[in-house]
């Protein structure tokens, strides 16, 4: 079977959440067909099929891959919760076994998608107080640099050799509220109306970020540039530290205060008042991707201002789309 890439539909497994609404949102916009892979049906509805699975076991979802042009996996519990063995078995699980089982699902097809977009995690690369790391650097250690390297680990094992593939190692992404919680933006915006979006810790921590145009940009030109594979990290050029990210958040929202929070004060708060685990928030790292530079990617928000400016209103709430 000859796959049409202008015709022929892209699939999103994971894509009932904030990640997968915003890609597809993007290339329904760009007139191409998606399906999404999910266990619920995403809300709000939009210009796409959805399919059931639980991403896990094969069934008949397997079928909508079958002649698709693309495949892109967003899988993944998220890691904002508190890591009790149980959440921490999970998170690794939820990535590893469902790129394990579309791996296996391609194995099945007649016509497999001659794409696989694999989303990973910039955390891969732990959290090194200041240096910036780039494709290069060596990976971290602990609990999210582990889960990173068996994502990507069994990603590169159920790929079938004929398929073009590329990984995307995802930093912060700041979108709109589509109605799919939003991503980790609408969290730091509810501190920020209490007034409580300061400084954390040392306030030297990385936070490298990406606007959501740029991220589906990504997504879009992996799924298309066959010059594209293997790993890039998915982050703007132009990280920051945690102390002036929040202060760019203040400002796009006019709120003028923003109280510090000590270390043991987000060790106590942040599982009994967030239900999340504080390492989010003390710890981070400085990313920049060396190989899309040399590829000369251009990024439509390379800089935090802009991003927040485009992204926020007058009444510090994430615009609709």
């Amino acid at each position: 079977m000859i796959v049409d890439a202008n015709t022929a539909p892209i699939v999103i497994a994971g894509g009932s959440g904030f990640l997968g609404i915003s890609l597809a949102t993007h290339l329904a916009a760009s007139g191409k067909s998606v399906i999404l892979l999910s266990r619920n049906p995403p809300k709000p509805s939009g210009p796409w099929k959805h399919v059931s699975w639980d991403a896990r076991t094969l069934g008949d979802w397997r079928r909508e891959l079958d002649g698709a042009a693309g495949l892109v996996n967003l899988v993944g519990r998220s890691v904002d919760c508190i890591k009790t063995p149980g959440h921490q078995d999970e998170i690794l699980r939820s990535r590893v076994e469902a790129t394990r089982v579309l791996g296996l699902a391609m194995r099945s097809l007649a016509a497999p998608p001659p794409v696989w977009v694999q989303m990973s995690t910039a955390h891969i690369y732990g959290d090194p107080p200041s240096a910036v790391c780039t494709e290069a650097s060596p990976f971290g250690y602990g609990l999210a640099p582990f889960v990173g390297r068996a994502w990507e680990e069994e990603f590169r094992a159920s790929v079938l050799p004929s398929q073009r593939h590329v990984i995307l190692r995802t930093s912060f992404v700041v979108g709109r509220d589509r109605g799919a919680g939003g991503g980790a933006l609408a969290r730091l915006l509810t501190l920020v109306k209490f007034g409580l979006g300061g400084r954390v810790g040392s306030g030297t921590q990385g936070m490298s970020w990406i606007h959501e145009t740029d991220m589906n940009r990504l997504f879009e030109r992996a799924l298309t540039d066959t010059g594209m594979t293997g790993a890039y990290i998915a982050s703007a050029p132009n990280p920051v530290s945690q102390q002036v990210f929040m202060r760019e958040l203040r400002r796009a929202v006019g709120m003028p205060v923003g109280l510090p929070a000590f270390s043991w004060m987000v060790r106590v708060g942040a599982p009994l008042l967030m239900r999340t685990d504080p390492d989010l928030a003390l710890f981070g790292r400085y990313v920049v991707s060396k190989r899309l530079q040399d590829e000369q990617f251009e990024f439509q928000f390379p800089q935090l201002g802009e991003a927040f400016k485009d992204l926020l209103n007058g009444n510090g709430r994430t615009a609709s789309a």
